[in-house]
């Protein structure tokens, strides 16, 4: 009886120390998922085309670059104005960002501007299905406003007829 009872505790404890250990290798994969995920946004590029119109705005950490029919202009970048478009671009699953799709369909037949969305992450190029000016697919909203918001302004500043 005696014996019965030190196999169970023995058996016991071995099983307790091997869920033990497995709760650690858990906790490990889940910290490890999402510090992969906290992935470092070196680049974001908006490109704007259709017949006679080419212009494209490009966004680093340190500075905006913005180019109209070849005409090209650079100037630094807020710190406030890279956080929120970086912190938009890193709430984007890149490797879904070609599959999203538009909801319209105007630049198929030159009735608005085709955009798309490049994103460059930790050395890779992440680009977006293009989609008509003004109407991002839902998922690219929120960063596609983020670039207008500002880039828009400075633009027109910049590039005088």
């Amino acid at each position: 009886m005696k014996n019965r009872l030190l196999l169970l505790n023995i058996i016991s404890i071995f099983l307790s120390l091997s869920c033990f250990n497995q709760s650690n290798l858990d906790n490990d994969k889940i910290l490890s998922t999402s510090i992969l995920k906290k992935e470092k946004i070196e680049k974001v590029q908006l490109s704007e085309q259709t017949r006679g119109i080419n212009e494209e705005v490009i966004l680093t950490s340190t500075s905006i670059t913005a180019i109209s029919n070849g005409d090209v202009s650079e100037w630094p970048i807020s710190s406030t104005y890279w956080g929120n478009v970086s912190r938009e671009a890193e709430a984007i699953d890149l490797s879904q960002i070609k599959n999203l799709q538009s909801p319209t369909t105007d630049r198929y037949s030159d009735q608005a501007i085709s955009v798309t969305i490049t994103i460059i992450c930790d050395g890779s190029a992440f680009t977006s299905a293009s989609f008509d000016i003004g109407q991002p697919p839902k998922e690219l909203k929120r960063l596609y406003e983020a670039i207008k918001g500002n880039s828009v302004k400075i633009k027109k500043s910049n590039f005088k007829s």
